[in-house]
């Protein structure tokens, strides 16, 4: 949402801006499908391709090409070895192929009309293609679709619905601290807590969004599904065993609950009791996060925004 609104505002001052985008990877390319970046005729750049030298020298490139009266869409392809033609500079194998598009004030509806899906949770098509940008409401089966023939014959669609969303259930230190790590990350935030008046609950303004709820309707705010993630971490050991229980047989791509070893043992031997399954109960990540021997609540949460990414690029 950040890039597509950074994007909005420089079309909005008239700036001549350039939008870059990776539409397709091979191997272990820096840059992967869908990145994308922003560079402007002022200068300014925005977003990220996969970085480097290979970003380096794009972006060097792009500015001076911005700059002229008139562009025109083209895509390079960058492959990741040491003296080969469409080399990088870079030797970290794999290949990405990156896409130019030149964007002026006519394409302002268009990334208006991007930014009201995102807003709205609805589902549209960034369409791209040698002679035109586009967006319009439709659905695909995958997140990307996309061929390349050759390079005046090609086109690139993406989803942009897939937001990847965590839901953190608790808003206390440990919430806050996670809300702010996983924004930086580009994750949609819900944050869900049965307390009122809660100071670190009040004073996240990480959250997209913030709802104070009683747990027994916990399943109404948790969308299941392959980009929901959910930590758990209330305040309580029963509201942490009363929550898991309550969405222990919906799918989500990760499902965690913060807590001790001791402390997981016994939630665990108490909803075997319950009926609940050991395969129900394997699939979730306990203790929560990487084992790095964190202690404060940054630490705490950078382990779990380890542990989940490793999950969601798995």
């Amino acid at each position: 949402m950040d890039f597509w609104k950074t994007l909005l505002s420089k079309l909005q001052e008239d700036q001549k801006v350039y939008l870059l985008t990776v539409i397709e990877n091979i191997g272990s390319s820096p840059g992967k499908q869908g990145f994308k970046m922003i560079v402007v005729e002022d200068g300014s750049i925005f977003g990220s391709i996969g970085g480097g030298l290979m970003e380096f020298n794009l972006v060097e490139e792009i500015k001076e090409i911005v700059k002229k009266e008139s562009q025109t869409i083209f895509l390079k392809k960058q492959i990741h070895k040491e003296k080969l033609k469409d080399s990088s500079g870079m030797i970290c194998s794999g290949e990405q192929t990156i896409v130019f598009h030149p964007l002026g004030k006519n394409h302002i509806e268009t990334v208006e009309n991007i930014i009201n899906c995102l807003s709205g949770d609805q589902k549209g098509i960034i369409h791209l293609t040698p002679a035109q940008f586009e967006f319009y409401p439709e659905e695909i089966t995958s997140q990307y679709h996309y061929k390349i023939n050759n390079s005046d014959n090609w086109y690139y669609k993406e989803q942009i619905d897939f937001k990847d969303t965590l839901y953190i259930v608790g808003g206390g230190h440990v919430g806050l601290s996670t809300s702010k790590i996983f924004r930086l990350l580009g994750f949609y935030i819900v944050i869900l807590d049965d307390r009122q008046h809660l100071n670190t609950f009040d004073l996240n303004d990480y959250a997209h969004e913030k709802h104070i709820i009683q747990y027994r309707e916990i399943e109404k705010y948790i969308k299941p599904g392959k980009t929901s993630f959910v930590a758990i971490m209330t305040n309580k050991h029963s509201d942490d065993k009363f929550v898991l229980s309550k969405i222990i047989k919906n799918n989500y791509k990760y499902l965690g609950v913060l807590g001790s070893k001791t402390k997981m043992q016994i939630m665990f031997k108490s909803l075997l009791n319950e009926g609940f399954t050991d395969k129900e109960l394997n699939k979730v990540y306990t203790p929560i996060g990487l084992a790095i021997n964190s202690k404060t609540p940054d630490e705490i949460a950078i382990s779990i925004a380890a542990q989940i990414i490793k999950v969601k690029n798995s």
